[in-house]
């Protein structure tokens, strides 16, 4: 996400402005930030993920979005709109035509530019959707996804190269190596057992 453009627009205004533009903005109680492209690596590992929930979850009532489709964070001090790389919802009620406002779970793959914000402001906002179970960080330079869980806290659960990640929320489980498949890291990925 770029913070260079900032504009003040009204929720109306701001639907109504995505769907003219050329480019993706998110938005964040009125404030709306230009985003940046992704790199190969971060397209190639959306891709793998949306392809194995998508076969997972067919036949199911839950349907998986890609980066194109918004999920609304609205409650009493907040309206926000975001672009995650992936969300999953599972309720029949998500029926708004341009975002979901109840998803089960949301994974945002990682890039230096956004993984600051995506661990701290939008974890913040998506904590306050009551729908959400699920909360994965997937890196782009190395093997590792992290699951955030919700229970009385956010308990974190860490896979990494040469084990299974599991998603509790839809129950997926693949291995981290299919998250990565065709992805070329600079160095050896090594296995969770040297490590």
């Amino acid at each position: 996400m770029a913070l260079a453009e900032k504009l003040h627009l009204s929720v109306a205004d701001y639907l109504q402005g995505e769907l003219l533009s050329d480019i993706k903005h998110e938005y964040i109680n009125g404030e709306v930030y230009a985003m940046s492209g992704a790199k190969r690596a971060h397209n190639l590992i959306s891709m793998n993920l949306a392809g194995a929930l998508f076969a997972h979850l067919r036949g199911s009532p839950c349907r998986v979005f890609n980066s194109d489709m918004k999920v609304r964070v609205q409650t009493a001090s907040d309206d926000c709109f975001f672009y995650p790389d992936l969300h999953v919802t599972c309720a029949a009620a998500d029926t708004a035509e341009h975002y979901n406002s109840r998803p089960k779970l949301i994974v945002e793959v990682l890039s230096d530019a956004t993984e600051r914000y995506d661990r701290a402001e939008k974890f913040h906002h998506y904590r306050k959707l009551e729908s959400l179970e699920e909360y994965a960080l997937v890196a782009q330079d190395t093997q590792r996804v992290e699951c955030y869980r919700r229970s009385e806290q956010w308990d974190l659960q860490l896979y990494q190269a040469g084990e299974q990640a599991r998603f509790e929320s839809v129950e997926f489980e693949l291995p981290v190596a299919e998250i990565y498949e065709g992805v070329e890291f600079s160095e050896p990925v090594p296995s969770a057992a040297s490590i």
